[in-house]
């Protein structure tokens, strides 16, 4: 599996918390080794489909707060878009 990164993304993750940062990469080695398919059966991610302007895309709970955006551009490669704290 192929991970591409946004310039926004990359700016995201060095503000990120600690244990946020861990989260996401057990979800990064879990897609490795499982897919993305398994991956998004473990409910420990909650990963769900977006709705309206974020169409297309898909978010994971990495904590309560904190959320990876990505999309899915083929089997074999996925572009990390954002990793931003959700607002409620």
């Amino acid at each position: 599996m192929d991970f591409l990164t946004t310039k926004q993304f990359k700016k995201d993750i060095t503000k990120a918390p600690k244990q946020v940062v861990t989260k996401f990469q057990e979800w990064a080695t879990a897609v490795e080794l499982l897919g993305l398919a398994e991956t998004r059966k473990r409910p420990s991610f909650h990963d769900e489909p977006l709705k309206g302007k974020r169409l297309g895309q898909r978010s994971v709970r990495l904590n309560q707060q904190w959320r990876l955006i990505y999309c899915e551009h083929s089997k074999t490669l996925i572009e990390l878009e954002e990793l931003t704290p959700h607002a409620y």
